[in-house]
């Protein structure tokens, strides 16, 4: 049967001002054409969900379990909420995207007090961490329960297994947990080129939400229990925050299409080798200063204000600080390397005149 829907944008028409802008794999597709057919149990009782769960303990260890949600905040929040009392405060760094990407959600909808810490490049240390880390009997001030860090960070920079040791160490000698948002934890580990355990349970992350839209997933990404300790009543807190899934199934497919085999890592790979290939590209261009270590799959530069105006009229980006003239531009599963070389000459065109 033909659909009546219509085509209403060009296909042709590429950017980098995010990797959410990209479309669905193939794969992803064919996964949820495969889930779609007959009747399943509603709510996360079907079959694709209790077999996502075989798959995550495959990555993340025999005590993992994954709470499918819709979103990445709502991922965070809900995690969150389940790891903290109502009068705790989370301690994160202040270029967090819960702390500045969430549009108040952390403190409006879980009632939580982040306790943001300036960091010079999104990454918390033990001695960041200890800026906040203070007070926990004292009534007056919110209680810092949570050291929450995102994995690679906000700036496109990756903690190494070792510095994600040394937090969560801290932490928990400090009576706190530790939650992750990897929204991007794939790209992170095909950087670090380790499994995702390496740097989650087994250094002592209790909680994290792990992304897939934004690794070629449609909708939806999930919470992953690793310390069940670290939680209470995930499946209450899941349903009061709005992110429990009547047809479940369709996250949890996508999900098992990812990680069932290497898909996760051939997607965050291909947009880290894109990354790479547009650092490099800009590091021989004149008049443009790359801010930070690409590590992953963003490059943040600073360039004159004027050219990164024409220049977004030709591909769509984002300004990172529009002051000071710093931009982000994103790859994604689907940047091929004419898009790069193509972006790569506009912006050469564009600082020539």
């Amino acid at each position: 049967m033909k659909t009546d829907a219509r085509r209403h944008h060009d296909p042709a028409v590429r950017g980098f001002a995010s990797d959410n802008y990209a479309g669905v794999h193939p794969e992803i597709l064919e996964a949820l054409a495969l889930a779609n057919e007959g009747h399943q149990i509603s709510y996360g009782e079907d079959e694709y969900t209790e077999y996502l769960q075989k798959i995550i303990r495959s990555h993340f260890g025999p005590y993992a379990e994954a709470f499918p949600v819709f979103n990445g905040t709502g991922a965070n929040v809900t995690a969150l909420q389940a790891m903290t009392d109502r009068w705790g405060a989370v301690i994160c760094a202040k270029s967090a995207h819960i702390n500045v990407d969430e549009g108040g959600a952390p403190e409006r909808m879980a009632g939580l007090k982040l306790l943001a810490v300036p960091t010079p490049d999104g990454k918390l240390t033990p001695e960041l961490i200890d800026q906040e880390a203070w007070g926990f009997e004292d009534e007056h001030r919110a209680m810092p329960q949570v050291v929450s860090i995102t994995q690679n960070t906000e700036l496109g920079t990756v903690y190494t297994p070792d510095e994600i040791k040394a937090i969560c160490d801290h932490a928990h000698g400090l009576g706190m947990k530790v939650h992750l948002d990897g929204a991007r934890i794939a790209n992170a580990a095909a950087s670090l080129d380790v499994p995702m355990r390496t740097f989650t349970n087994t250094v002592g992350v209790d909680v994290l939400s792990y992304g897939g839209t934004k690794n070629g997933m449609m909708f939806g990404e999930a919470i992953v229990v690793l310390n069940p300790d670290a939680v209470r009543q995930m499946k209450h807190i899941r349903k009061m925050s709005m992110q429990l899934a009547s047809k479940m199934r369709f996250v949890s497919v996508q999900l098992e299409a990812l990680l069932a085999k290497d898909l996760w890592l051939r997607n965050a790979r291909h947009a880290n080798d894109m990354a790479q290939r547009l650092a490099a590209g800009v590091r021989e261009t004149d008049g443009v200063e790359i801010l930070y270590p690409v590590q992953a799959n963003a490059v943040f530069a600073r360039l004159p204000h004027e050219v990164s105006r024409r220049l977004q009229k030709r591909y769509r980006f984002y300004f990172w600080d529009e002051a000071a003239g710093d931009v982000r531009w994103m790859c994604g599963f689907d940047t091929q390397e004419e898009d790069v070389d193509g972006f790569l000459q506009a912006l050469k065109e564009e600082l020539a005149r």
